[in-house]
């Protein structure tokens, strides 16, 4: 059983930082894809960070201001949020596309973590 599990989430105030963390735990093959998505209340979920095929993507909202990276020994993805602002306030969630034994993708979601950024 795969599980992510995100950690990191709290309030802070605008133009603070924040450091999220995923675990990605359970029997896997390869990590396709791994990343963060954001969904804040009455809108849907967006694409905030995600790594793929050694490159990285970012949503233009967050460019400049969130890193995402890997940590590869340890199963684990980071996203690092500087400069907050009041519009990033969302639940986050890791997401990650990963293959199984037999080499079939699966996609996994965590249970999201709160970001709360205060003006």
């Amino acid at each position: 059983q795969v599980q992510l599990v995100e950690s990191g989430g709290d309030l802070v105030q605008a133009g603070g930082s924040l450091r999220l963390s995923c675990a990605a735990s359970g029997t896997f093959g390869a990590i396709i894809k791994i990343g963060w998505y954001r969904q804040a209340p009455g809108k849907e979920r967006e694409t905030v960070a995600f790594l793929i095929s050694g490159g990285t993507n970012y949503a233009d909202s967050v460019k400049g201001r969130f890193t995402i990276s890997r940590d590869n020994t340890k199963n684990m993805v980071y996203l690092q949020m500087n400069s907050l602002k009041p519009e990033d306030t969302a639940a986050y969630y890791c997401n990650a596309v990963l293959t199984d034994r037999l080499g079939l993708s699966r996609t996994y979601w965590g249970q999201g973590t709160q970001v709360t950024v205060s003006s």
